[in-house]
């Protein structure tokens, strides 16, 4: 295969050349430097594919370690320049286009799993060591004098060639003979270690069960034990050690020696703390991240009676503003700024400040008192946030919406609490911004209720859920049913019949309200050409179909209500689509031009809850209206006798104007048969409410219509 210049496998190819010459000088090989780098190179190649991988397989990196090993890459230092080698390079010439985040976390990753490859391989190796220095050793205390110098020369063979360290002690501990492995682990000189004893090699980091094990080991007790241990080396920096002690007995079974077995992890243990410090910190802000500030709230919520926690979940308002405007670096310098800032207003016992993401930031205090200290808190993160941020000469202000969770230890999981925090926040940011608000139960219901709403929206329509209800419209002058409007309702499988108020603003958020919109006008329609074919020509009923703003900017909407009447063959002159005034408030041409084609089909166009808006009466010349729907609120004034003379005046004069321009005048909100009657005299010329019906199935406007029809 012959690579592209610069492509895939020629980057690849550079990898392993780096790799290899960084890691060539600590190997044990008998192959040239471009040999090792050809073995190596497959190695490089899985490392690749496991880093753009779609989903991770630590067993990958492991395997890479423990090929390390097999191609005698046993020195510490080969693996210490082998993670290096990893961690500055491997995104770099064999990430690809991924995100950069991404393919960094999922390199640390990568080398976490390298190194308990490389550790699980050279202990597997270490063990078989072991065994056959310990069969070397009993062999050469059973064996007949006539063949003791060949077994132990057998013996010195392993003893001094092991590449783990390896000492000799009598019962009392003093150390007869060690191998040049264990003295370059001590950095000592055999001379040095030469009337030592194995009790002064004690450390504060000792397990508690070191000395018990160690004790009865050289009463006979035990045959060999395990542990971790650290030695001070004479310099005083510490090794760590994976310590194995065995007990060789004497041809009768006695007691005689003690046998000691190290395998240096020092190295191991620093790399593990770094990938431990590097998977658990932002490594933008040097903060906690999300991982480690969800252990430490486990731990919050899993303490003991009589503890508390406090939560601060705090996001930066208008953030996305500055990284647009300004660029990601002075974004990224915002944070760190910001980052700097929390962590000294948490600086007590129990407090913490984390990084979840983003411009997402987290306060945690815990504590028998976080009633108070909670909100305490929450003042000195705003406070810190005042004062402006210098950043490439601009004082850059900084605001932030806080939400507040505190309560008792015990009662809930960190799932539920962050949950709650960030519903708080986005409450305290829908209020403006620039403060902090205190967890609601109720609040919290409510924004679970209309997030599971809106999670459960798409699969709805597909079940046939939603079902239309229908509101006659009928001519004030003679009482007959002219007409509905049609209602679309949600049959909720857990919450029961929901009203157009709880969904359609979710809808719109979504972009579903396009597919319901056309559903709802589809069914509609067919309903209309149903009541026409009941009552035949003599009963006109016209179907009236609310729009939402969303499906006014819809390029499909004329095509969609063309296709649709085509389809079910009704005229479009039985047709109203009813949009509301505000939506229509500064409407460009571009917004109209649609309203205007229906129009000019024969579609009626109503503005609905006239008089809600501005109700700019100049403005109806240029919009492509035939009704004028008057908002309930005009006739609530009517249900006392005598009514507002004002707002008698006020409904008079806009029916002269709306008459004056050739516009029908309906009206909402009818209750009662006084209203009805006052609204004849005023000249409206039909009206809906509950006085007439309330909305229901498609048979009541049949059964009334009827009545109509047959006089």
């Amino acid at each position: 295969m012959i690579a592209e210049p610069d492509g895939p496998e020629d980057r690849l190819r550079r990898f392993a050349t780096i790799w290899s010459r960084a890691v060539f000088p600590a190997t044990s090989t008998s192959l040239t430097r471009p040999e090792f780098e050809e073995l190596l190179l497959p190695l490089a190649r899985r490392l690749s594919e496991a880093l753009r991988a779609r989903t991770f397989e630590a067993a990958e990196g492991k395997a890479v370690g423990a090929a390390l090993v097999a191609a005698h890459c046993t020195d510490p230092d080969a693996l210490t320049h082998t993670l290096e080698c990893v961690d500055a390079y491997l995104v770099l010439y064999c990430g690809g286009d991924g995100s950069q985040e991404d393919l960094r976390i999922r390199s640390a990753r990568l080398q976490h799993a390298m190194a308990a490859g490389f550790a699980q391989e050279l202990r597997e190796r270490t063990l078989a060591e072991q065994e056959a220095i310990s069969v070397a050793a009993l062999q050469a205390q059973g064996v007949v004098a006539q063949a003791l110098h060949a077994t132990e020369a057998r013996f010195r063979a392993v003893f001094e060639g092991a590449a783990i360290g390896i000492g000799m002690a009598d019962l009392d501990g003093n150390i007869l003979q060690v191998n040049g492995a264990l003295l370059r682990m001590f950095g000592i000189t055999e001379q040095t270690m030469g009337g030592r004893n194995v009790r002064e090699w004690t450390h504060p980091d000792d397990a508690p069960q070191t000395w018990t094990l160690y004790d009865e080991l050289v009463r006979g007790e035990r045959e060999h034990y395990h542990v971790e241990k650290a030695f001070y080396r004479p310099d005083g920096t510490v090794l760590w050690t994976n310590l194995t002690v065995s007990l060789l007995r004497d041809a009768d079974g006695n007691p005689q020696y003690q046998l000691a077995l190290m395998e240096d992890t020092t190295e191991r243990r620093l790399l593990n703390l770094r990938l431990r410090y590097e998977a658990t910190h932002d490594a933008l802000t040097g903060l906690p991240n999300r991982t480690l500030f969800f252990e430490r709230l486990e731990k919050a919520l899993g303490a003991g009676d009589n503890q508390r926690f406090g939560l601060c979940y705090l996001d930066l308002d208008g953030f996305k503003t500055i990284n647009d405007s300004l660029g990601h670096a002075a974004g990224d310098r915002l944070l760190v700024e910001v980052a700097d800032r929390l962590q000294s207003c948490a600086t007590a016992p129990g407090e913490m400040v984390a990084r979840l993401g983003g411009d997402e930031f987290v306060a945690l205090t815990t504590g028998p008192d976080t009633e108070r200290e909670v909100d305490e808190l929450a003042g000195r993160i705003m406070n810190a946030l005042i004062t402006p941020v210098s950043i490439d000469g601009r004082d850059l202000t900084v605001r932030g919406s806080i939400g507040i969770v505190e309560g008792p230890a015990g009662e809930r999981g960190p799932a539920e609490v962050l949950r709650s925090a960030d519903i708080t926040m986005y409450r305290a940011k829908s209020a403006g911004g620039n403060r902090f608000e205190l967890a609601d139960p109720e609040a919290d219901a409510r924004a679970i209720t209309r997030h599971g709403l809106t999670n459960a929206l798409p699969a709805a329509l597909d079940r046939n859920e939603f079902f239309i209800e229908y509101q006659p419209l009928v001519h004030l002058g003679d009482g007959s049913v002219r007409g509905a409007e049609a209602l679309v309702r949600w049959l909720h499988p857990q919450h029961g019949v929901l009203g157009p108020d709880r969904f359609i603003p979710l809808a719109e958020h979504t972009g579903l309200i396009v597919p319901l919109g056309r559903w709802v006008l589809e069914q509609s329609v067919r309903q209309a050409r149903a009541w026409r074919e009941s009552y035949g020509d003599g009963v006109p009923l016209r179907i009236n179909v609310n729009l939402s703003p969303c499906q006014l900017t819809h390029p499909g909407l004329v095509q969609d209500t063309v296709d649709i009447l085509e389809r079910t063959g009704v005229a479009p002159d039985a047709l109203c689509l009813e949009v509301t005034e505000s939506a229509l408030i500064g409407a460009d041409d571009d917004l109209l031009k649609p309203l205007r084609q229906l129009a000019e089909m024969g579609v009626d166009i109503a503005l609905d809850d006239f008089g809600t808006g501005y109700s700019n009466l100049a403005n109806l010349r240029r919009l492509p209206v035939s009704i004028l729907k008057l908002d309930r609120s005009f006739t609530q004034s009517m249900q006392q006798f005598p009514a507002d003379p004002v707002d008698l005046k006020i409904v008079e004069g806009i029916v002269s104007l709306a008459h004056s321009l050739n516009l029908t005048v309906t009206v909402e909100g009818v209750e009662t048969g006084a209203q009805a009657e006052q609204l004849r005299i005023l000249g409206c010329d039909t009206a809906q409410g509950w006085y007439y019906a309330r909305p229901g199935p498609p048979d009541r406007l049949h059964d009334l219509a009827l009545v109509d029809a047959t006089g």
